[in-house]
C-alpha cells in the first residue's frame, strides 16, 4: 500500500474518535462507545478495506460451501423430501432430509436444545466462531453483498472519497446499479426464505399462478424482501451488534481461557510508527501502529483493545496484520487465534473445567438424540376415542364405538398395515374408508369402529388392545378405552 492511501486509510478510520475525544483520548473510546454510533446516536458508517490473507480465503472457500447450502436446501430432495424444510402451519419439519410429525416434537426440542449446548460449547472454547465463519447474515453480508459493493464502489478509500464528495452522474449511476442488484438478491433471499417455511411446491404455485391467488404469499416474500434489504444495505454491522441475541448472550461465555482472535501486547508495545531508515527500534514494540487491522474490521473495532463486545472472529485482522509483519521483517502472530491467559503465561490452557461440562452435556444430547432417532418406528399410528361420541348399541347387543386414526409414515415407500383388535375377545375392527397403506412421508387420518359384545364391557373404562401389523407382524401395540352401558352391581 502506497504511503498516501496508508495516509488516507488511517485518517478514515481515526475520526470517529477524534470527532468527540481527541486524538490523545481515542484509544479509551471504545469503552464508552460503539465504533458505528456517534456519541449523540448518529450512525457511523464503516468503511471496511477489503480482507485479503490466508484466512480469508479459507472462510471464502467454507462460505461458498454454506452458500450453496443456503439457497439449495429447500430444493434438493432426499428421497422425496427437501433437505431442510421447517413447516410450522402444519407441524411438520424436515432436518437433514429427516422427517419430524407433531409427535415427534420432543425430539425437535432435544435437537434445539443440542444446537444451542454446541454453540454455548464452541463459544467457550474457541470464541465466537460462528458469528465470523458460519452465520449466515454474515456469509451474506461479507462474501456476497460487501463483494458486489467492492465491485461496483471501489475500495473503502475510493468509497469514503465519493460518499463526501458531490452527487455527480458516476456516483448517481454507481448506487443506483449497486441498490438495484441488493434488492433483486433481497428478492431472491426472501423466496428462499419463505421456501424454507412452505416448501418448494407452494412457493412454485406462489410465483406461478396470478398474485390475486396467492396475496398472502405475495406480501410475505415482499416483507422479507424488505427486511433483507434493509439488514444488507443499511442495517449491516449493527444486526451483529446490536440486534442478534447470540452475540449479546455468548460473549458472556468467553474468558480468560478462550481461543480467539487476540493482540499480543506483551510483543506489540510500546506502539510506535515505523520511520523511514530507521532500523534501531529496540525501545518500541513490534505494533507500527498501522491501523491495518482497523480498517479491515467489519465492525469498526481496533482490536489491540483487547476482546470486545462487536468483535465477531472474522480473523480479518489477522490476515492483515500478518501481511505487515512480512513486510517488515518480524514475526507473523502479532495478533493471533489465542487466548488472554496464553499470551500473558505463554501457556494455552482451552480445556477447563467449564469446557469440560459444557462438552459432556453435548455428549450426553448428542448421544440420546442419535438413538432416540434411531429407534422411532417407520410406521407410527394413533388411535383416540372421536370426541364428543357416546357408544351405540346394537340390534345384536354388541356394543360400537367410533375413534380417529393418524397413520404417520417416516419412510419413503408406501406402507400396507392393518389395525386389529387383539382384547378383550370377540372385539373388532370395523375401518370407515382406507385404512390399509400409507403413502411415502404422508399422514393418513381415518375413522374406525370398534366392536365388542356387551358381556366384554365394564362400562366406561373397558381397556381395549390393539396391534398394528405389517405382513402379519405386529409392528406397534396400541391401548385405548372402550365406552360401554353401566353394569349393575348384579352384572345385568
Amino acid at each position: 500500500m502506497s504511503s498516501a492511501v496508508l495516509e488516507a486509510v488511517v485518517e478514515s478510520s481515526t475520526e470517529r474518535a477524534a470527532d468527540s475525544l481527541g486524538i490523545d483520548e481515542a484509544h479509551e473510546a471504545f469503552r464508552n462507545e460503539l465504533a458505528s454510533v456517534a456519541p449523540d446516536g448518529r450512525r457511523r458508517w464503516i468503511y471496511a478495506r477489503r480482507p485479503s490473507g490466508r484466512l480469508y480465503r479459507w472462510r471464502t472457500l467454507l462460505s461458498w460451501g454454506l452458500l450453496a447450502f443456503l439457497l439449495l436446501a429447500p430444493f434438493v430432495r432426499v428421497g422425496g423430501l427437501p433437505l431442510m424444510l421447517f413447516d410450522v402451519l402444519n407441524r411438520r419439519f424436515v432436518l437433514l432430509g429427516v422427517l419430524f410429525w407433531p409427535q415427534d416434537f420432543y425430539l425437535v426440542v432435544l435437537i434445539a436444545l443440542g444446537v444451542i449446548v454446541t454453540l454455548v460449547l464452541s463459544t467457550a472454547t474457541v470464541g465466537r466462531v460462528w458469528c465470523g465463519w458460519l452465520c449466515p447474515q454474515t456469509i451474506f453480508m461479507e462474501m456476497l453483498f460487501r463483494k458486489i459493493e467492492f465491485l461496483i464502489d471501489g475500495s473503502a478509500e475510493q468509497q469514503v472519497r465519493r460518499h463526501r464528495g458531490p452527487w455527480t452522474a458516476e456516483r448517481l449511476a454507481r448506487t443506483g446499479l449497486k441498490h438495484a442488484i441488493f434488492v433483486a438478491l433481497s428478492f431472491l433471499i426472501a423466496n428462499v426464505f419463505l421456501a424454507y417455511i412452505i416448501g418448494d411446491k407452494e412457493l412454485w404455485r406462489i410465483v406461478t399462478d396470478p398474485p390475486r391467488q396467492h396475496l398472502a404469499g405475495l406480501l410475505a416474500i415482499i416483507v422479507f424482501s424488505l427486511v433483507f434489504y434493509a439488514v444488507f444495505a443499511r442495517f449491516r454491522e449493527q444486526a451483529c451488534v446490536l440486534a442478534c441475541p447470540y452475540g449479546r448472550v455468548m460473549s458472556s461465555l468467553i474468558d480468560r481461557s478462550t481461543i480467539t482472535v487476540t493482540y499480543d501486547s506483551r510483543r506489540g508495545e510500546p506502539r510506535g510508527r515505523l520511520v523511514p531508515h530507521t532500523r534501531d527500534r529496540s525501545d518500541q514494540g513490534d505494533c507500527i501502529d498501522c491501523h491495518q487491522c482497523v480498517t479491515v474490521c467489519p465492525t469498526g473495532i481496533d482490536i489491540r483493545n483487547g476482546v470486545q463486545l462487536e468483535c465477531v472472529n472474522c480473523t480479518a485482522c489477522i490476515d492483515a496484520c500478518n501481511d505487515v509483519m512480512r513486510r517488515i521483517s518480524k514475526p507473523e502472530g502479532l495478533i493471533r487465534l489465542t487466548s488472554h491467559d496464553a499470551v500473558l503465561t505463554g501457556r494455552l490452557h482451552w480445556w477447563t473445567a467449564r469446557v469440560t461440562a459444557y462438552a459432556s452435556v453435548w455428549v450426553v444430547l448428542v448421544a440420546t438424540v442419535t438413538v432416540l432417532v434411531a429407534r422411532r418406528p417407520t410406521l407410527d399410528v394413533l388411535v383416540l376415542r372421536q370426541p364428543g361420541t357416546m357408544f351405540t348399541t346394537l340390534p345384536s347387543g354388541e356394543v360400537v364405538n367410533f375413534y380417529n386414526v393418524q397413520v404417520f409414515n417416516r419412510t419413503s415407500r408406501r406402507l400396507p398395515f392393518e389395525i386389529v383388535a387383539v382384547a378383550p375377545a370377540g372385539t373388532r375392527v370395523t375401518p370407515l374408508g382406507d385404512l390399509s397403506a400409507v403413502e411415502p412421508h404422508a399422514l393418513l387420518e381415518g375413522r374406525l369402529l370398534l366392536t365388542m359384545p356387551a358381556e366384554r364391557t365394564m362400562g366406561t373404562g373397558t381397556p381395549v388392545g390393539l396391534d398394528v401389523r405389517q405382513e402379519g407382524r405386529t409392528v406397534q401395540h396400541i391401548t385405548s378405552s372402550f365406552i360401554g352401558p353401566a353394569r349393575t352391581a348384579s352384572g345385568g
